[in-house]
């Protein structure tokens, strides 16, 4: 698969372990710096937390719940060429706490139990209709006062996210990305 570079995991046991970057269309890595405010709102040690990787392409947020200690992380990704390189960024780091599964993030999500899942990552495709969806499935399963992680192409009020019992705790922007980090409640 060709690459179009490499970004790193910031924090953790495996920190500074580089993760390539296929050349597909559309995939946008969580750039270093999104990463880093993500898991400083987060909190650094992830310890005993279940985490949902969603479309997670280069595996960057997952990997990165999963090297601060998260006890389990899966890392859902619907493309097979990436899924394969997922699958071998597990074995390289011998990131027993994570699993990889090649499948539609959203009937993956439907698969959990509700209220399951400490922390969702949700960065789909920004030109699709994927976001209502991915966030109804997404606030099913996450435990109350647990955390869904949204990028978007837009700014979303806890207005917009009222319907799926989310608000917006904090949000930034970086270049065309919106990061937002809700709170079910």
């Amino acid at each position: 698969m060709k690459t179009a570079g490499e970004i790193r995991i910031i924090g953790g046991q495996w920190k500074r372990s580089l993760l390539s970057v296929a050349s597909i269309e559309g995939l946008r890595p969580t750039p270093n710096r999104v990463r880093e405010t993500l898991f400083n709102w987060l909190g650094q040690d992830l310890t005993g937390l279940h985490c949902f990787d969603a479309f997670a392409g280069t595996g960057a947020l997952g990997f990165e719940a999963a090297s601060r200690g998260a006890t389990s992380v899966l890392v859902c990704e619907q493309d097979a060429s990436l899924c394969r390189t997922l699958l071998g960024l597990r074995a390289r780091l011998a990131a027993n706490n994570t699993n990889v599964i090649q499948g539609d993030a959203i009937a993956q999500m439907s698969k959990l139990a509700a209220n399951s899942v400490d922390v969702v990552f949700l960065d789909p495709p920004f030109a699709s209709d994927l976001f209502m969806p991915a966030l109804k499935a997404a606030s099913r399963i996450t435990k109350p006062q647990g955390f869904v992680y949204l990028e978007s192409d837009r700014v979303w009020t806890s207005e917009d996210l009222a319907l799926f019992e989310l608000f917006v705790t904090h949000q930034g922007k970086a270049g065309m990305v919106c990061y937002h980090l809700l709170q079910k409640g």
